[in-house]
Order: structure tokens, then C-alpha cells, then sequence
């Protein structure tokens, strides 16, 4: 029965745009002359396509021939690329990347890259030629993780917004009608009283739904929410149950914080540092718990290329633990003698002879096969089932994986025996 690969996870994603941007680091031409194009989701492609031929006319203006060629060439190879896509960019914009590259010796190669929907949208167009590739707004992207909800309120004002890695972004407010303390002639105090803390009702249901209106449809994705304002509005504001049942579980706390409007909103983000850091890596450390609890007194824990590997093939892997700082390639040699070997090299390294395990047969360089070791696992993951987590090494189980365990690491379905 043939397998069918099941859709990369975000995580995967994420690591090969990062694969990709750090191959386009190591490029650089020997004259302004590779072109990096940034294509926000809203700019029409036909857009695109008239800005790199009124670009590509200027460059017949650039006076070493060498350079007006290797730029002619780049924005023709990118116009041809624009082909494919119809009147819009992808959902999340696209980055066009093209030029000739230094190999040595005097010599170059073109390269072209299209990375369609990144991490997070593509805020602004942007056409950039220099001698280096303009990799710093993905990398950007890649650095900012995380999904959150903020809410700052107190009786007289709410704002309610998203923080997207590491940028803050307000979306709603509301400003109530709750009278102050002082009741006006003519009111009793207890009917005052009443009417107050009717409106202090009406608004916190206002603020949530603000809050619901926004973060129910991102409930799947959203890591925590956070909660500010003085005391004690924000603690009946969260008491009072006010919030969508699904969000009250999102909440990591709440935090003192003096401002209510938009500026509230990043005093929350600072007052509730501790809290994002922990939710962050939870799920990390999760992972490691189990992976850690199994291996000393357990049957389902699995590690190294090798034992992990073979658990894979054999669908017994539920969860692939891959160290986000694995750069390490698979090497495959096949023996004169028909017998196969996989080793582990490091990325950037050339490639060893290799001698067989089995007949102790010399297989030379050249005659290896070699692919991204992630790409490798992840794949094998993919076709039977198996979730993949990258596993950060900001925290020190999260280091041990990578150092202690070559970075590569698996809890079982069940227990094998491998």
C-alpha cells in the first residue's frame, strides 16, 4: 500500500525557511547585483511584474557591464518566475530571490528562489539589490514565535489585542459609561449603587465580547492570553466568568498595570515577560518530561539517529523530538556488495569515505548520497503518522537533547524492543 505524505506542520515549515534563509546567507556577488523582492499579500502581481521592468530598463543606466548583465539577468529570471502566479500573491505574500553568485575561480551561478507564504504576512513591498541577499526581515519572522491575547481594562476604558512574537498590535477598545462614585442629587444611595454596578456589568460584558469577537476564532492557535489593569477590575473582570469558557482556560495570569489604552497594552506585554518566557517553552518541557520520565523508568522512549530511525520505519513513533539546532546531513553509502549505511555528518562538512558495517567495504565520496537529516526524519514522520516537535535549547533539557542525545529523540506507540 503506497503512503501518502500528510501536510508539513508549522514547526517543519518554519525550519525550512530557515534551512533556505541560511543557504542565502552564504551567497554574495561581487558587485550590487542580487536582487531580493518583498511582496506584501495585497500588492497585485502585475504590480510586481511593471516595477522589475521599469527596474530592469534602469539597469541598462549601471556602467560595469559584468553587473548591468548578472542584474538584467536576475530581474529576468524573477519576471519569468511572476509568470506562474495568478492576479494575487500567495495568502501571506511571497520573497523573490535571484542573481549570480560567487563560486570561486572567477566564477558564478545563478540562483532564484521563490519562499511563498512565510511565517508571518509580509508588511510592505520591498525591492532591494546589493552584493548580499536581504534575509533579515525572515529571519525576523522566524525569531518571533508565539500567538497571544491582551486585555487591559478598568472602569472607564478596555483595549484588547494580538501579540504576534514579538509585536504588539491593537485591534479593539470601548470606553464605558459606568458614573463615578459620586452619586448625583435626587439618587438614593442604595439605587445608585444598584444602577452602578449595573453598568460595571454591561461593560465588562462588552469587553468580553471584544475580547471573544477576536480570540474564539484563533482559540486552536493562540498560546495564552494576558490579562492587566488595577485592582480590582481586572480580578472581576476575570472572576465574573465573563470571558468565552475556552479563553478563561488561555489565561496565564493577570498584572498591575497603571494604563488602559493602547499603551497598556505593551506595559502588559512587559509586566507579563515571566509568564510569555514559561508558555513559550511548557510545551518543550512537556515533551521532555515524558521523553526523560520514560527513559529511566519506562519502555517508550527512543534517541539517536539510528534506534530513532528505525522506530520510524517501523510506524512505532508517535512523537519525533528534533533539537532546533540539529544541522546535520544523512549520508548514504551503498557498498559495492549491496549492503546500505546511513551516517550523520555535519552540514557545512564534506562528505567522508565511509567503510562498510557489514563487509568492511571502502565506499569513496562520490559515490554517497546526502540529504538534511531533518528533511530525512520528518519525511518518514509524515508517511506513518508520526507528529514531529522541534524542541528549543533555551532550557536545559531542551540542551541535553541536542548534546547528550545528537539531537534526535522519540516517544513510542508502543515498546519494540529497538
Amino acid at each position: 500500500m503506497s503512503e501518502q505524505e500528510g501536510e508539513p506542520s508549522e514547526d517543519r515549515k518554519k525550519y525550512e525557511f530557515q534551512k533556505v534563509i541560511e543557504d542565502l546567507k552564504e551567497y554574495s556577488g561581487s558587485g550590487t547585483q542580487l536582487v531580493t523582492i518583498y511582496v506584501p499579500p495585497d500588492k497585485r502581481i502585475s504590480d510586481v511584474v511593471a516595477h522589475v521592468t521599469q527596474e530592469h530598463s534602469e539597469a541598462s543606466n549601471i556602467k560595469s557591464k559584468q553587473t548591468r548583465t548578472n542584474v538584467q539577468d536576475a530581474l529576468t529570471s524573477i519576471k519569468d518566475r511572476l509568470k506562474y502566479y495568478g492576479g494575487e500573491p500567495p495568502e501571506r505574500g511571497m520573497v523573490l530571490f535571484s542573481g549570480a553568485v560567487d563560486t570561486g575561480g572567477g566564477r558564478t551561478d545563478m540562483v532564484t528562489e521563490v519562499l511563498e507564504n512565510p511565517p508571518q504576512s509580509v508588511e510592505s513591498f520591498r525591492y532591494h539589490c546589493d552584493s548580499e541577499f536581504l534575509t533579515e526581515p525572515l529571519e525576523h519572522m522566524l525569531e518571533d514565535k508565539g500567538l497571544y491575547g491582551l486585555i487591559v481594562l478598568d472602569r472607564r476604558e478596555a483595549n484588547v489585542g494580538w501579540l504576534r512574537g514579538k509585536r504588539v498590535e491593537p485591534v479593539k477598545s470601548a470606553t464605558s459609561l459606568v458614573p463615578g462614585k459620586q452619586r448625583k442629587g435626587g439618587q438614593s444611595a442604595q439605587r445608585f449603587a444598584r444602577l452602578r454596578l449595573e453598568a460595571i456589568d454591561n461593560f465588562y460584558q462588552e469587553v468580553a465580547e471584544m475580547a471573544d469577537d477576536l480570540f474564539v476564532p484563533e482559540r486552536h492557535n493562540l498560546d495564552g492570553i494576558l490579562v492587566g489593569g488595577p485592582s480590582p477590575t481586572k480580578d472581576e473582570f476575570l472572576d465574573g466568568d465573563y470571558l468565552h469558557h475556552e479563553l478563561q482556560d488561555k489565561v496565564l495570569g493577570k498584572f498591575d498595570v497603571s494604563y488602559t489604552d493602547e499603551s497598556g497594552l505593551y506595559d502588559l506585554v512587559d509586566a507579563g515577560e515571566e509568564a510569555l518566557a514559561d508558555a513559550a517553552l511548557m510545551e518543550d518541557k512537556n515533551e521532555m518530561e515524558t521523553f526523560f520520565e520514560e527513559l529511566h523508568g519506562g519502555e517508550l522512549a527512543t534517541y539517536g539517529f539510528d534506534q530513532t530511525r528505525k522506530n520510524l520505519n517501523m510506524g512505532a513513533v508517535d512523537r519525533l523530538l528534533i533539537s532546533e539546532d540539529l544541522r546535520e546531513d544523512v549520508v548514504v553509502y551503498e557498498c559495492p556488495n549491496g549492503h546500505t549505511d546511513r551516517e550523520l555528518v555535519d552540514r557545512r562538512a564534506d562528505t567522508p569515505d565511509h567503510e562498510c558495517s557489514t563487509c568492511g567495504e571502502t565506499v569513496e565520496a562520490d559515490e554517497a548520497d546526502r540529504e538534511d537529516a531533518i528533511e530525512h526524519l520528518t519525511r518518514l514522520a509524515d508517511q506513518r503518522g508520526t507528529e514531529t516537535k522541534f524542541i528549543s535549547t533555551d532550557f536545559e533539557k531542551g540542551e541535553q537533547l541536542l548534546n547528550a542525545f545528537g539531537g534526535i529523540a522519540g516517544i513510542l506507540r508502543y515498546s519494540t524492543g529497538v
